[in-house]
């Protein structure tokens, strides 16, 4: 079994198909969308794998680990759920920081450390992170979500140096701009915009991080790495 995080729309609900594709059942939590959850338990059950969606804030540690403990372990964990915050510094409240570093980083911490010690009876596991380019480039006026990110690219390699000799692998997706409802902000002239910086000429979708995320969870000899999928817009 997979575990994803946020899997209610997106590229969570892409990761979630993807894994269904491959035989594998999928769990997944998401924090208010229900109605999406339930679509993508249908979507997945209709590819012929298992679903389960729970509703979590990950921000929390007492919901993260009654929601583990409600689970069997998973094989492979997605940290991917995460939100966002445009706006420049100076009218950047401080909880507006901690929020998003309290879904984006610390969701990633709790469900990372709730698993380990169930990793470790099992014998190993995968953890993929999904980040962001913007963790190593930055971004202007997404401060407090580039920060977040770039954390998020520190504590892999971190916890992937840490956790090799378990057997539990950790890695990391760092997108470009993608093709999804966060992205519902920019109008279709800034888009463009940003394509037009981009080698490939188009954003990615969300189905193609799947798929990166899917390569890295199964690929048995690769840990700590960050895997760039952003069409050449850094290199």
């Amino acid at each position: 079994m997979v575990f994803v995080s946020g899997g209610s729309r997106g590229i969570g609900r892409a990761i979630c198909e993807e894994f269904a594709n491959c035989g594998q059942d999928v769990a997944f939590c998401y924090s208010s969308d229900e109605e999406g959850a339930e679509q993508t338990v249908r979507r997945v059950e209709s590819l012929g794998a298992g679903a389960i969606a729970l509703r979590c804030d990950i921000s929390s540690e007492a919901e993260v680990e009654k929601m583990f403990a409600a689970l069997p372990c998973p094989e492979i964990l997605v940290n991917n759920a995460g939100i966002s915050l445009y706006g420049e510094i100076a009218n950047t409240s401080y909880a507006d920081w901690n929020r998003l570093f309290s879904v984006n980083v610390g969701g990633a911490f709790l469900c990372t450390r709730a698993l380990i010690p169930r990793f470790l009876k099992r014998g190993g596991g995968s953890i993929v992170n999904v980040s962001s380019m913007w963790g190593e480039t930055g971004a202007s006026c997404e401060a407090a979500y580039s920060a977040s990110k770039a954390a998020l690219i520190g504590f892999t390699k971190a916890a992937a140096k840490e956790l090799a000799p378990a057997n539990i692998r950790v890695n990391c997706v760092a997108c470009g701009m993608v093709d999804t409802q966060m992205n519902a902000r920019f109008s279709e002239a800034e888009k463009q915009a940003f394509v037009r910086e981009i080698p490939t000429g188009r954003i990615c979708t969300a189905e193609e991080v799947a798929s990166a995320v899917v390569f890295l969870a199964k690929s048995r000899y690769i840990t700590g790495q960050i895997l760039r999928q952003n069409g050449g817009a850094f290199i």
